[in-house]
């Protein structure tokens, strides 16, 4: 258990990482031409193919293989004193994810068909972009409510079991809430819940990896 737990720990401080990873990539380094027409912006995701496909691997594929860890180490741990509350967050947290590892697949084979289809019909090509990213986003990038309600379960459980330290379950608290409330599309929302996670992920590794000591 103490080698789960710890796993379970490494595993959510590369979720914080990815998070800010994928904040400052977005932030400081991705100018997407939003106010060119539409040949411009086939060009540049042509030109930028390799390393959107790289990020969205990260974003969301290796986040959810990480997740999955996570959350078998969190069952693992709370599961004797707080069973049915742990069963219930681990069910919330495998569909997320399924649902995180579906959209980064997703969103790098839809980016490939865009660019191909670009060269013979450029507005089908957008057409198709905008489909790639409504699934995408639908999915698990506009709105975090399985996420959201993994983490709140996740808390609850914690406060039942005194597994985790009480602040963490309470924040977890505030943070899946957030995350059940961006069912309203609100784009402050889904970036609140985002940088809580940061925080939460991080304090979540630390307080596994100090439990996880012999």
């Amino acid at each position: 258990m103490n080698k789960l737990q710890k796993l379970g720990g490494v595993a959510a401080l590369f979720e914080a990482a990815i998070y800010i990873f994928a904040f400052i990539f977005f932030g400081a380094f991705w100018n997407y031409p939003v106010n060119a027409d539409d040949i411009q912006k086939l060009f540049f995701l042509t030109n930028n193919q390799s390393i959107l496909s790289i990020v969205n691997f990260t974003m969301y594929v290796a986040f959810g293989l990480f997740l999955a860890v996570l959350v078998l180490a969190t069952h693992q741990q709370m599961k004797s004193k707080a069973p049915f509350l742990s069963q219930m967050a681990s069910v919330f947290g495998i569909i997320w994810v399924g649902l995180v590892i579906a959209s980064g697949m997703i969103a790098n084979v839809g980016l490939a068909a865009v660019i191909d289809l670009s060269a013979q019909n450029p507005e089908q090509a957008m057409t198709l972009l905008v489909v790639i990213n409504t699934i995408v986003e639908g999915l698990g990038g506009g709105n975090e409510i399985v996420g959201g309600l993994w983490v709140l379960l996740l808390s609850v459980a914690g406060l039942k079991a005194t597994e985790l330290p009480k602040w963490l379950n309470y924040f977890g608290l505030f943070i899946g809430s957030v995350g059940i409330l961006t069912v309203y599309p609100a784009e402050i929302l889904t970036e609140i819940f985002g940088l809580s996670q940061i925080l939460w992920f991080s304090w979540l590794g630390i307080a596994l990896l100090i439990n996880s000591k012999p």
